[in-house]
């Protein structure tokens, strides 16, 4: 299957977005790169809210982004994620940036493969906030192969 399968395979959905107040996904070039995509998922990593918990909003977060990117370029296919951005809601002490972030990386190597087009260069870092309280950001940059 290709990644437009894929990920239709996995349950994503894909729907036509109404332009706001920012691009959540703008064409440069040869790249996509996506605006900050927040979880539907409110709260903070190390205090009520699970490593587990914030790894399924990092996949949300991913879902979204797909959805942004279709909406620009029309289809998922074609694509090599380049680099990941995960912000995480989390207290002074939580440590688990990382594997809260897997979530995110974990879809894209579903959908795209982890040893091929999906395998991506990433960030995970801690943040005090992020906006509307959401516990999870993700960004993402894609190259375009066609």
């Amino acid at each position: 299957m290709n990644p437009q399968e894929l990920a239709q395979s996995l349950g994503l959905v894909f729907e036509k977005q109404t332009p706001g107040y920012l691009n959540l996904c703008i064409l440069s070039g040869n790249q996509l790169m996506s605006s900050g995509h927040v979880s539907t998922l409110k709260g903070k990593l190390g205090a009520g809210v699970t490593t587990e918990q914030g790894y399924a909003a990092a996949r949300d977060c991913v879902a979204k982004i797909l959805n942004s990117v279709w909406n620009t370029y029309g289809t998922l296919d074609g694509l090599r994620v380049i680099k990941v951005l995960g912000c995480v809601n989390s207290t002074a002490d939580f440590i688990e940036q990382h594997l809260v972030i897997n979530g995110a990386s974990d879809l894209l190597h579903e959908i795209f493969g982890k040893t091929g087009n999906g395998f991506h260069a990433r960030s995970a870092l801690g943040f005090a906030s992020l906006p509307t309280g959401a516990a999870v950001e993700v960004e993402a940059i894609f190259e375009i192969l066609s």
